[in-house]
């Protein structure tokens, strides 16, 4: 926390006008093959319950993972009306995650014993321990042992959040508002010193879901290109209008978190089988994969 408030303090997130787009690039090429493989390593796993178990895991991992993707294809396709299209393109995911939760209980898969995601008891940690952690206690020794672990977390965050915010705000994206990069790597500090006080995962940025969240804010329209001649000419194109630039899907999105964290809401969500967490990874990656300008430019 201190590390990255005096990132903020110093004016350090200047560094980042030296990044180029081949680093953002680069870092979320990374990224995706890190979904691909923990979608792999998911399924990997479903073995320990037979082959059956393992071989419907891998179908319904697929079957998320075209569902999802020709959803994707549709929003940018010029079938149905666009209001339609946009509906698939924006919640064909979530929906095609509800899908196929229910689709493994039809006719003889029932019988197939799937591994599903784990969850604990309503607002308790998942190991047997209170809330906070007990820092009093801890060895003054051990405090100096953690520093090179801290600053090479700090050096982590400070260029995955900031290549996060630069994707997400690229030129592509007709924004209005000012970039905050100092304020926000602030607001980091805070989060996670109190993510350590409670001993949570660390937040921070996100990709690719920063810059498919900017992507799910735009409003586009058709643009017909007149200037072509013969076969070509009167070709549409879909274009970025603007940006809805707002604080309220971002502040319901942390409420959802939060609200998972309910007793009904873990009900819901231990039902859902690993393999289509596996199938979620992959359709998260090879999203990203299809809009990196690493391989846009294969």
């Amino acid at each position: 926390m201190l590390m990255h408030w005096g990132l903020a303090i110093t004016n350090a997130c200047n560094g980042v006008t030296y990044v180029t787009r081949f680093s953002c690039d680069i870092f979320g090429f990374y990224v995706a093959f890190i979904y691909l493989q923990k979608g792999i390593q998911v399924l990997t796993r479903q073995w320990a319950n037979g082959e059956p178990a393992a071989y419907l895991s891998i179908t319904v991992a697929l079957l998320v993972l075209g569902a999802a993707y020709l959803c994707g294809v549709i929003g940018g396709s010029t079938l149905f009306q666009r209001y339609a299209r946009k509906f698939i393109e924006d919640y064909g995911t979530p929906l095609t995650i509800v899908f196929f939760t229910g689709f493994v209980h039809i006719g003889r898969m029932q019988g197939v014993a799937l591994e599903t995601l784990p969850t604990s008891k309503a607002f308790f940690p998942t190991q047997d321990r209170g809330w906070f952690i007990h820092f009093w206690d801890i060895d003054v020794g051990d405090v100096f042992i953690a520093m090179p672990f801290a600053i090479l977390l700090t050096i982590l965050f400070y260029f995955d959040h900031n290549v996060s915010a630069l994707i997400a705000q690229g030129t592509e994206f007709p924004l209005r508002k000012p970039a905050g990069f100092h304020w926000d790597i602030f607001l980091l500090g805070l989060t996670t010193g109190v993510a350590g006080l409670l001993g949570i995962p660390f937040p921070n940025g996100l990709i690719p879901q920063a810059p498919f969240h900017t992507n799910s804010l735009c409003v586009t329209r058709q643009v017909t290109d007149e200037s072509e001649t013969g076969a070509g000419k009167g070709h549409t194109t879909r274009v970025v209008d603007h940006v809805v630039e707002q604080r309220v899907s971002n502040l319901a999105q942390g409420l959802l978190t939060l609200g998972t964290m309910s007793g009904p809401l873990l009900i819901v969500l231990h039902l859902i089988p690993q393999g289509v967490l596996a199938g979620l990874f992959f359709v998260m990656g090879v999203q990203a994969l299809e809009g990196n300008g690493i391989t846009l430019k294969m």
